[in-house]
């Protein structure tokens, strides 16, 4: 069972940044053979992708809009996933969660609560 907490949402102006965390709890096990993600969704649209990480390598991939703007790294020692938002939009303003897979999965299987991004023009 993998758990997922995002925490560090919030209200900010355009320009501003934000930066995300999601802690990872997961008894018995190691997250080195996970592939870690963050994705956001906004009223009347799909769930979207953001970035994505891998946990032992470090490899990242970031969807088109976000890219050169978010960084997305982990912390082995506290096993956490950040999310850094810089130069905020308004159009990035949505419910941010994270997401955890196996990397022998090609699907995220597991999911946080969401944490909520506000980006005032």
């Amino acid at each position: 069972q993998v758990q997922l907490v995002e925490s560090g949402g919030g209200l900010v102006q355009a320009g501003d940044s934000l930066r995300l965390s999601c802690a990872c709890v997961a008894s018995g096990r190691t997250f080195s053979g996970y592939a870690m993600g963050w994705f956001r969704r906004t009223p009347g649209k799909n769930r979207e992708f953001v970035a994505d990480i891998t946990w032992s390598a470090g490899n990242t991939h970031y969807a088109e809009s976000v890219k050169g703007r978010f960084t997305i790294s982990r912390d082995s020692a506290k096993n956490t996933v950040y999310l850094q938002m810089n130069s905020l939009k308004p159009e990035d303003t949505a419910i941010y969660y994270c997401a955890a897979r196996s990397s022998s999965l090609s699907l995220f299987n597991n999911w946080g609560q969401g944490t909520q991004v506000t980006v005032s023009s």
